[in-house]
């Protein structure tokens, strides 16, 4: 049976244009939009009116980087893809790119298998998969190909964790090579590992444990010649390299030099790096180990490298790199020994909101706010125009967001899965007040309606800024 939505009265905010305009869902999307007051939008009539006077009428946000149910350090990311997903629609995400694990001596469909069942019948949002390559062969190299015939068109691969998913040099050309002839997008964690590893293990012999010795072992520089490194290698392989949770001034300035040389070089930046800092790590009793992710938070000097980065677009896209673990029990895993923290923060309920935050302090402005947490991480990771806009034919993932409604960020009102919250206290102004998932309220007038299985695999196209 047909369903029909309209949204009256709301000023409908996309990466390429701001209009006053009503709009029409049908079947689960976007139908048509008009005007407000036109002799179009008020002949409409809907089974379902939503009133978003005063409000803005955004596209669902799309958080390319989250890790739900993640294997890491002896334990697992607290958040499953049916607690995670959830607190995603508060937040007004409606999409999350998720990482399947190829595991050390297994296939790459093994790994993808094992997701697809995490997440299957799970998921109160739509969902995908990167592929995290932890051990690159002929083998593993023949299925790339597989996989990107699959939807699965990105692979992430690690300079960092030897041991864990660490690739070196050879196996990352590799890879690149392979990307370049099937289409793949190579995605990167550039910090130098090797280098790090004996930096971790000196600060341990001088006794110093502490969570903030995480970040001074993970030097800027290591980030800034990993980064520099990958660059080169996707140089020789012909291969386009998109650079995971970049933190530092150096490596956004490694960016930069490759884009002015026309490469096709894409960096991805996160709110932690926008909105928190090394004064975090250094708090006292334990606490800073709340902050322990990779690459490190730095000090607070790199925040305005990173806004200018966003502005100039040689960052394109705030992902959150959603890697939940609980302060009691998991954290608490490192106690005596930084080297032993799980590494993750939550976010992906908070994504939206910081940005819109930076949107009122002037970081950025409301069309540049949807285009680095919608559009461009849509259209990087083939999902446009069927998510990340507000257009005939795109899927009905919307938000109808309160910009006046202020909220104070605490654990004790969120709904991720994970006992603190990394920006507990902070005030921010703008909330999510109404969520549609596919024509679907998920989040009506601030009550969750969504449930889990609703959210839908959704194969991917490869990357769209690829000639």
């Amino acid at each position: 049976m047909s369903t029909r939505t309209l949204i009256r009265g709301g000023l409908v905010i996309t990466a390429a244009e701001e209009l006053h305009a009503d709009v029409l869902i049908e079947d689960g999307r976007i139908a048509a939009l008009a005007a407000r007051g036109t002799r179009a939008a008020e002949a409409w009539s809907a089974d379902r009116v939503i009133d978003a006077s005063d409000k803005y009428v955004i596209p669902g946000g799309v958080d390319a980087h989250t890790h739900m149910e993640l294997p890491f350090g002896g334990t697992f990311a607290s958040d499953s893809f049916e607690s995670g997903t959830r607190a995603a629609a508060w937040g007004g995400t409606t999409t999350i790119v998720d990482f399947a694990v190829q595991t050390v001596g297994r296939s790459l469909r093994e790994g993808l298998d094992a997701w697809y069942a995490k997440a299957d019948g799970k998921c109160a949002i739509d969902y995908a998969f990167h592929m995290i390559l932890s051990d690159v062969n002929y083998r593993t190299l023949k299925e790339m190909d597989l996989l990107v015939e699959e939807g699965i068109t990105s692979f992430k691969l690690f300079m960092a964790y030897p041991g864990v998913f660490y690739s070196d040099d050879g196996q990352i050309l590799r890879a690149m090579q392979r990307s370049a002839a099937n289409g793949g997008l190579i995605m990167m964690h550039a910090e130098n590992g090797i280098a790090i590893d004996v930096l971790v293990e000196q600060a341990l012999q001088r006794g110093e444990t502490d969570p903030r010795y995480h970040g001074e072992v993970r030097k800027v520089l290591l980030e800034a010649e990993a980064t520099h490194r990958a660059i080169q290698l996707a140089r020789v392989a012909g291969a386009p390299l998109y650079v995971v949770h970049v933190s530092a001034e150096e490596a956004v300035a490694e960016l930069a030099a490759a884009r002015d040389k026309g490469l096709d070089v894409f960096g991805e930046t996160c709110p932690q790096y926008l909105f928190l800092s090394t004064d975090n790590l250094a708090e006292p009793d334990f606490e800073g180990a709340k902050y322990v992710c990779s690459t490190p938070l730095r000090p607070r000097e790199h925040q305005a490298a990173l806004w200018r980065g966003l502005r100039t677009n040689d960052l394109q896209v705030v992902s959150t790199d959603h890697c939940p673990f609980c302060f009691t029990g998991q954290k608490e895993l490192g106690r005596g020994d930084f080297s032993k923290i799980p590494n993750g923060l939550p976010g992906v309920e908070n994504r939206m909101d910081l940005l819109h935050q930076a949107v009122l302090d002037g970081h950025i402005t409301r069309r540049r706010w949807i285009e680095i947490a919608c559009a461009t991480p849509a259209r990087m990771f083939g999902l446009y125009p069927k998510k990340g806009t507000i257009a005939p034919g795109a899927d009905a993932d919307v938000v109808v967001y309160d910009p006046a409604a202020t909220q104070v960020i605490s654990a004790e009102t969120h709904h991720m899965n994970v006992d603190y919250s990394a920006y507990e206290g902070k005030q921010v102004t703008g909330r999510v007040e109404t969520v549609l998932s596919r024509g679907e309220p998920v989040i009506d007038q601030r009550e969750f309606t969504g449930r889990a299985g609703h959210g839908l695999y959704t194969p991917r196209a490869t990357c769209q800024y690829l000639s």
